[in-house]
């Protein structure tokens, strides 16, 4: 009997000790912190910072502020200078005006004073074709309340014989000029907010476009 009952004693240590061993409770301190959304108090205090930790923060930081000015502050750019953001359509108005009336004056004056004959008939033309497109405008203008700029007053007619290089300096003049023409009325034609100020910009880009070749053509 003592036999039998030394036997029972065994076996019930061999069944019972593996429950034993996994009802106590394991002990892990790299267990994972529920996620509740909150900093474990143990990131918070200083003793859990390494130096390598300290140094890392303010790279990580600098470089989100990188990427965050690279999406706000990033220039526009586009290729030729044109203008990327067109302006709203009173100032298209009054800019566009602007530069036809001094296109036309400037060529008007040029008229006597221009050497090569080609330039002339580019003169020529620049006054007919600039004074049509600002009739337009302006009627535009007019059917919309817009106000126009008034007109300047008329520059008195040149003195004296033009200098060795006029022609090539009006020529020069004359393609930055049309050079900023093609980017304001580009970015209308693309962008303007009202459609007749649009189909205008559309309408009357290419002629100043030609109006750019030619000069260019011409330039020496």
């Amino acid at each position: 009997m003592n036999r039998i009952a030394q036997s029972l004693v065994l076996i019930g240590i061999a069944v019972t000790a593996p429950v034993w061993a996994v009802s106590l409770p394991e002990k892990d301190p790299a267990a994972a912190a529920p996620d509740n959304g909150l900093i474990p108090a143990s990131l918070n205090s200083a003793e859990s910072w390494t130096a390598g930790s300290a140094s890392l923060v303010p790279l990580m930081a600098a470089e989100m502020e990188a990427n965050h000015a690279s999406y706000v502050d990033a220039p526009d750019s586009n290729a030729g200078g044109a203008v990327t953001k067109p302006v709203d359509d009173l100032a298209f108005v009054k800019m566009a005006t602007e530069s036809g009336r001094k296109e036309v004056a400037a060529a008007r004056e040029a008229l006597p004073q221009l050497k090569e004959p080609e330039l002339k008939r580019i003169a020529e033309m620049l006054v007919s074709d600039h004074s049509g497109a600002n009739e337009r405008l302006a009627k535009i203008a007019e059917t919309k309340g817009w106000p126009v700029p008034a007109p300047q007053a008329a520059a008195p007619p040149p003195s004296g014989t033009a200098s060795s290089n006029f022609d090539a300096k009006w020529t020069a003049d004359m393609i930055a000029g049309h050079e900023r023409s093609v980017s304001l009325y580009r970015a209308q034609a693309q962008s303007g907010e009202d459609k007749d100020l649009r189909k205008y910009a559309r309408d009357t880009l290419p002629t100043i476009e030609h109006h750019l070749a030619e000069l260019r053509r011409l330039q020496k």
